[in-house]
């Protein structure tokens, strides 16, 4: 019994540990931006989302562009680095990931939507 709740804590204890660093990472890289700094800032940059292209389909924050994080890896050059980048998916998962890996590739104005899109109140299209 008591090996078994160590096992447990440990895998709790190294999925935070995860978790943080991954957090801390996405910091170094990108802006966690609310709702109203999204929208402001998104007029002067590109908005990329990365949910898959159904979800993007059924309704997406307008003037957005569908890159599924599915297919990040091949398509992010598409993206201009000369201009701000504001990312969202359903939560920010997605978008952290995206974030680091954009700054390993030398984007620097990278903005992640901190509430992500399920619970977006501005314009959006379908």
């Amino acid at each position: 019994m008591i090996p078994s709740m160590l096992l447990i804590v440990v895998i709790l204890l190294a999925i935070l540990i995860y978790n943080s660093i991954t957090r801390m990472r996405a910091n170094r890289v990108a802006t966690f931006v609310d709702e109203e700094e999204f929208k402001q800032g998104s007029h002067r940059g590109q908005i990329v989302d990365l949910r898959e292209n159904k979800d993007f389909e059924s309704g997406h924050i307008l003037g957005a562009r569908s890159i599924p994080y599915s297919t990040i890896k091949m398509f992010y050059k598409n993206i201009r680095k000369d201009m701000p980048v504001y990312l969202y998916d359903q939560g920010k998962t997605l978008s952290i990931k995206t974030a680091i890996l954009l700054g390993k590739n030398g984007y620097k104005d990278i903005y992640i939507l901190k509430s992500g899109f399920r619970n977006w109140d501005g314009k959006t299209k379908k």
